[in-house]
């Protein structure tokens, strides 16, 4: 009967297996199939939007071109009557238009007449001779083009279109088409829409932290062609962080935003005739929450199926039970009589299995015992390996930038900035075997001696050490220091590897917000030095204040830090009779405050 039972259940639970998967593979499907179909919708509605858009000022500059004081203006382009006769008319029909800019140029790129000519940022005077739309109506063509306006930093469409008098080319009008209402009503909604180039940079965007990233990679040969035309003027150009992939039979791609990461459905479209490429992204968050709705009601089903089962195999087995019970009434006091036996046996042999199961664990105790002793050596090894490693990696670097700058300066025959850089690359490697001789004697007090440091010429050197980190982060250093500041008490090359330390973190957690400044001050306190250095970041939680300074101990993710440097950094503080704490700063951000001694003669000498 149990054999049957547990057949029966084996068979339940391997359909109920095979349903769910099966089952949620198929909404799964269906769900991602209803996404990308209304993404395609949305796809077509843009692309539609888009053309409309752009056809509705595509033969607009061939008729302005046609009117006479126009055509008088490009053959007396220094005629001020004609000029202003001509940026009235201009901002009119611009107004009127709902266009951008209206401008006019003659055929070396000079802009003579402009809808904006009363404008701070005017046209007028201006020369776009680089920009393709201008050459391809010089040669008599209809031109397109999008760009970033180099004078206005504005975004927009541009249709180009020569002026001509007696069949032949005499000057350029063009309208420059606004695109922003367009990509205002792409913002929110399910879908993300964005628009790119040939080049898979993105110019239009419902998410402006996408604007101008690439989702191709920006190879030497792509920024050559962009720069030629100057499509972005000064924007930043950078590859979108993502990885593309395949979400149940569909194109799919996913987004990498700090420590985040979203997956979205993608169908794109082609515009041949603006020379972009339309992108709708469709979060598959939502199908797969639906998807688990869907196989969570399918097992709450599967369950209660069981549960009907159960109701019905538990009554046949009472039933079953009732009539055992009344076979075994007869032979109760013998079947006692065979239970006490038999639990006299299995305690008998449970105390004989206590007794081996308590010498095996003192073999595997004595065991461990040792195996502790030797992972005790390996720990040791890998936190100085570690250490080394990770401290190594500053002025090595540092070293490589001096080496490289160091071979332009010998080509430009700068040889006086060539020396300077190999005393510098000298005192790094002087520096990198101090910081060994330190990191070897980190878990006892150093013995090299200790003198006067000027604060200054230290903060100055470990901020030429960080600028490489600081610039990664868009970062900047204020810093203020007292200016009738005394030496302290340190090592000046530990004391540096502290700053760098410090300020490389304070880069790492402001890195990405909106104010990215670290704060970098000292000032004198009686017989002491504060140094404080504060950023701006999300600060130090009180859970993990007390062990912010402990070996290995880091927040950040995985490949991203030892957790070593304040732990060190507090060690080199502590030797040098200092201290080194952490604070939450009342506006928002941590401060991490070094107090040293002052350094006087009488106190040196009794160092040494």
């Amino acid at each position: 009967m149990r054999r049957r039972h547990l057949i029966v259940l084996i068979l339940f639970l391997v359909l109920a297996i095979a349903v769910i998967f099966g089952g949620g593979r198929i909404a799964a499907r269906s769900y991602v199939d209803e996404a990308a179909t209304q993404a395609q919708t949305t796809l077509r509605l843009a692309v539609s939007a888009l053309e409309g858009h752009l056809k509705r000022y595509e033969a607009l500059p061939a008729l302005i071109a046609d009117q006479e004081n126009i055509e008088e203006l490009v053959q007396n382009p220094r005629d001020e009557q004609l000029r202003a006769q001509a940026n009235a008319y201009l901002k009119e029909i611009n107004a009127l238009l709902t266009s951008s800019d209206i401008y006019v140029m003659t055929l070396d790129g000079e802009t003579i007449a402009a809808s904006n000519y009363d404008d701070p940022l005017s046209f007028v005077g201006e020369n776009f001779s680089y920009r393709p739309y201008f050459q391809d109506a010089a040669d008599g063509k209809q031109s397109r083009f999008y760009a970033l306006g180099t004078t206005s930093l504005k975004r927009g469409y541009y249709f180009g279109s020569p002026i001509r008098m007696n069949g032949e080319v005499r000057g350029v009008i063009v309208f420059k088409v606004d695109i922003d209402a367009i990509e205002r009503s792409w913002s929110g909604g399910d879908s993300r829409i964005f628009v790119s180039d040939p080049e898979g940079i993105i110019f239009m965007t419902g998410s402006p932290e996408w604007l101008y990233a690439a989702i191709e990679p920006l190879t030497p040969e792509r920024l050559a062609r962009t720069e030629v035309s100057r499509r972005y003027a000064d924007a930043w150009l950078r590859e979108l962080p993502f990885r593309r992939g395949v979400y149940a039979g569909h194109s799919s791609m996913t987004i990498v935003d700090g420590t985040a990461e979203r997956e979205y459905l993608v169908v794109s479209a082609p515009m041949p005739d603006a020379g972009w490429t339309v992108n709708v992204l469709m979060d598959t968050g939502t199908v797969r929450a639906q998807t688990k709705t869907t196989i969570t009601a399918i097992l709450l089903f599967l369950c209660l199926a069981a549960l009907f089962c159960a109701i019905i195999l538990q009554r046949r087995v009472r039933l079953n039970e009732r009539i055992q019970l009344q076979a075994e009434a007869k032979n109760e006091l013998e079947r006692r009589v065979d239970e006490r036996t038999a639990d006299l046996a299995r305690v008998n042999s449970r105390i004989e299995k206590e007794i081996a199961e308590r010498r095996l664990t003192e073999r595997r105790l004595r065991q461990t015992q040792a195996d502790l002793i030797q992972a005790g050596k390996l720990a040791g090894l890998g936190q100085m390996s570690a250490a080394l490693s990770h401290e190594f990696n500053q002025p090595l670097a540092a070293a490589k930038t001096y080496a490289e700058s160091a071979a332009v300066l010998i080509e430009r025959g700068r040889l006086d900035e060539v020396s300077d850089n190999v005393r510098r690359i000298s005192a790094l490697i002087d520096r990198m075997a101090s910081i060994s001789r330190h990191l070897r004697n980190f878990a006892r007090k150093p013995n090299e001696k200790l003198g006067a440091v000027a604060l200054d010429e230290v903060v100055r050197d470990a901020l030429e050490i960080v600028a490489a980190r600081l610039n990664a982060a868009d970062a900047i250093v204020d810093v203020d220091l007292a200016p009738d500041l005394p030496p302290v008490r340190a090592g000046a090359i530990r004391l540096q590897q502290v700053l760098v330390n410090i300020i490389t973190n304070a880069a790492d957690a402001i890195e990405g917000l909106d104010e990215r400044t670290i704060a970098l001050s000292a000032k004198r306190e009686g017989g002491r030095v504060a140094i404080l250095v504060r950023d701006r970041g999300a600060g130090v939680a009180a859970a993990i204040r007390e062990r912010i300074f402990d070996p290995f101990f880091t927040t950040k993710g995985v490949g991203k830090g030892l957790g070593l440097g304040l732990s060190i950094s507090y060690n080199i503080v502590k030797d040098f009779g200092g201290s080194l704490t952490v604070s939450d700063h009342p506006e928002g951000g941590a401060v991490f405050c070094i107090e040293l001694d002052v350094a006087s003669e009488v106190a040196l000498k009794a160092a040494e």
